[in-house]
């Protein structure tokens, strides 16, 4: 009942007027005016919409949308696999921020039946992370604040680049869930940030962008380095896991490392911190080998 007793509340999304961008599924969103009330249906959304200085303006966030501080104390409207239409329809958005494979399609069609503009992003390079900041504030009418943090992110990630650029390659194995196995290719992010830091991805050539594999498939491949994320943001429990196997390289050196995921699983300026850690991380294996 709520659905279409607050349909006229929302915010009709413009067609070919005001102010537009394309999205990552490659639809032109447009609006009238700058986005007021803003719903970010992920954590990587949330995080994403502040850095482009709209944070004053979200009005709704999904479960585990914790940083900046400021966004837990904004109304949560759900998972970002299963949202509250009602409660969030209630709070008239006029812009939905969705995730592409994170958020259920059905239900971000409705919103967009309902009136809502729904501009989805899944930024898949690091130039994607500073372009979708760009579009955010483009959307919210804060162009300025965000072509900053875009423009620093870029340079930033920049910089390291050219630091690891001609440091010797450091076989590596990133584990980004445990049951069942998953990793990352050379497409995803992560594994783009891993070649960043002058690692090679073990996996780097299968064919999903998140392959799912067996202890088999790591212990043939014998990386020097594992590193994962993990169920929390201090808990490296997955790499205790590879202790079964002694004569796995990265165990047998003591190369098993943890970076907290919300610093490099989400697609956000925190990257440079993940990134940071994981190139300090792949240069200790470096060092070693220098010392036997």
């Amino acid at each position: 009942m709520c659905l279409a007793l607050c349909l006229a509340a929302g915010t009709a999304q413009a067609h070919h007027h005001g102010r537009c961008v394309v999205d990552d599924l490659d639809r032109e969103v447009c609006l009238h005016n700058p986005a007021r009330r803003i719903a970010t249906l992920s954590p990587g959304a949330t995080e994403l919409t502040y850095a482009a200085g709209a944070g004053d303006q979200v009005v709704a966030v999904v479960s585990y949308s914790d940083y900046p501080p400021a966004a837990k104390a904004v109304v949560s409207v759900g998972s970002h696999t299963r949202i509250d239409l009602e409660a969030l329809v209630s709070l008239a958005p006029d812009l939905a921020v969705g995730w592409v494979s994170g958020n259920p399609t059905e239900q971000l069609e409705t919103l967009e039946t309902l009136g809502v503009a729904v501009f989805y992003i899944e930024p898949r390079s690091i130039e994607g992370v500073a372009n979708a900041i760009e579009r955010l504030a483009r959307l919210a009418g804060t162009e300025q604040a965000g072509q900053r943090v875009a423009d620093a992110f870029r340079k930033q990630m920049g910089r390291l680049e050219k630091q690891y650029a001609e440091r010797p390659p450091v076989s590596t194995f990133y584990q980004v869930w445990n049951e069942p196995l998953m990793s990352v290719n050379d497409q995803h992010l992560i594994g783009q940030v891993i070649q960043l830091c002058g690692g090679t991805n073990v996996v780097g050539e299968q064919p999903r962008l998140v392959p799912r594999l067996d202890d088999e498939t790591v212990l043939a491949a014998d990386p020097e380095a594992i590193v994962a994320g993990g169920m929390g943001e201090e808990s490296s429990l997955w790499l205790t896991y590879w202790e079964q196997y002694p004569n796995l390289t990265a165990v047998a050196n003591h190369h098993l490392f943890f970076v907290p995921p919300s610093l490099i699983q989400r697609p956000t300026p925190r990257l440079v911190q993940g990134t940071k850690i994981l190139c300090d991380q792949l240069e200790s294996v470096r060092q070693q080998r220098g010392a036997r």
